[in-house]
């Protein structure tokens, strides 16, 4: 288990989410198959656009607060920072 923080789109790219999880794919793999109920199985959110790999937990929660605290335009370059493309990258977990 790593901890990881994470942004996920929409298909039209339109809504973002961020979190955090202990185990990235196993967290893709709820998002994907719509096992969570809540803002991201309501908004179709499961396209994995950005993750941070982080030593331990508190560090990862400490860098989603930091994260969420940004306006749209901040986490967008953020995510073009790592994928200019957009790409779905739960495809290499």
């Amino acid at each position: 288990m790593q901890p990881a923080i994470y942004i996920l789109c929409n298909k039209h790219r339109n809504v973002l989410y961020t979190g955090v999880t202990s185990n990235l794919a196993r967290r893709m793999y709820e998002h994907k198959n719509k096992l969570i109920p809540g803002f991201t199985f309501k908004y179709n959110v499961d396209q994995l656009v950005y993750y941070e790999l982080c030593d331990v937990m508190t560090n990862a929660i400490i860098r989603e607060k930091t994260i969420k605290k940004k306006s749209s335009n901040g986490k967008i370059k953020l995510i073009e920072s790592m994928n200019p493309n957009w790409n779905d990258l739960s495809t290499i977990l």
